[in-house]
């Protein structure tokens, strides 16, 4: 199937209040977000057309946007018609939601207390992160050599577009390896993350993952722990290091994005994927899906 770059594809974005044509929906090559990193932004799925957790995800953006010091010119009332409004325009019944804020190009320096606050949410069509045969096997992460930095040196609490960048790098590695992803450790050597999920360890059935200390606590991660706690499962929220990733039966990441993925290797270590990561599975997408169909 051809794959279109985004830049050419058809369609609207909601950019600063009006719908703009696709191709038309551009910025200044010399705007302050790609230069210095002032910008933030969401990811969200859509399920049958209805939009998952969209409140929680718009308070998240405004969060980012403050801890940036960014004043979003819109209230999050109107960023939420917004995202309704775009996937309708759009004909969205599964797929994807970006809504991205940027300073813009008044000043090119430094400080930009002048630059304009910009706004856009784009939506696509977009089934799976993973393919198929990826999320029945389990996909594979390599440990990367970049490490999430500590919250007194960035915020790591946002959804920014500057933690990104070792991100990008880990999984470019990690993929010129043979392997899906990256697994991220922390400045402490502690277990994280992948690039952008949040890792859960099955061990002797009760399921642990990583606090989120230099790193977002995921939506889907909150939510997926409460399915599990929910079904009696213990949850345990604690430093795990590197160390302890071969005592897990099963791991498995979630995310907006990656939903509850499977993971079925790390470096040389393998994993099968097993009743809990299953089960999980099953119950997020019942939850978040009303016209999941579970086939077992």
């Amino acid at each position: 199937m051809e794959i279109i770059p985004f830049d050419k594809r058809i369609g609207f974005i909601w950019y600063n209040g009006e719908f703009v044509e696709w191709q038309n929906a551009t910025t200044h090559v010399l705007n302050h977000g790609l230069h210095y990193g002032s910008c933030v932004f969401e990811g969200l799925r859509v399920y049958g057309e209805k939009i998952y957790k969209l409140e929680k995800h718009t308070d998240r953006l405004f969060f980012s946007a403050q801890r940036m010091g960014i004043e979003v010119p819109y209230s999050k009332d109107e960023i939420n018609r917004a995202h309704e409004e775009i996937i309708k325009k759009m004909n969205i019944k599964y797929g994807y939601v970006r809504p991205v804020i940027w300073r813009g190009s008044e000043m090119m320096a430094i400080s930009a207390q002048k630059n304009k606050i910009n706004v856009a949410v784009a939506t696509w069509e977009w089934p799976s992160y993973f393919t198929k045969e990826d999320r029945l096997k389990g996909i594979s992460l390599q440990t990367a050599v970049w490490k999430r930095p500590p919250p007194e040196c960035i915020p790591t609490d946002t959804k920014a577009a500057g933690l990104y960048m070792i991100c990008t790098l880990s999984k470019h590695e990690a993929e010129k390896n043979g392997y899906t992803d990256a697994l991220m450790l922390d400045y402490k050597g502690r277990v994280s993350e992948s690039t952008g999920s949040n890792i859960f360890l099955v061990i002797n059935d009760e399921i642990h993952t990583p606090v989120p200390d230099c790193f977002l606590n995921g939506i889907t991660r909150q939510a997926v722990i409460e399915i599990a706690k929910n079904q009696g499962i213990n949850v345990i929220e604690r430093d795990i290091y590197p160390d302890e990733i071969s005592k897990a039966e099963e791991i498995f990441l979630t995310g907006s994005a990656v939903e509850v993925t499977p993971v079925g290797k790390i470096d040389n270590q393998n994993f099968k994927v097993g009743d809990i990561t299953t089960k999980i599975s099953r119950l997020y997408m019942k939850e978040v899906d009303p016209n999941y169909e579970d086939n077992d």
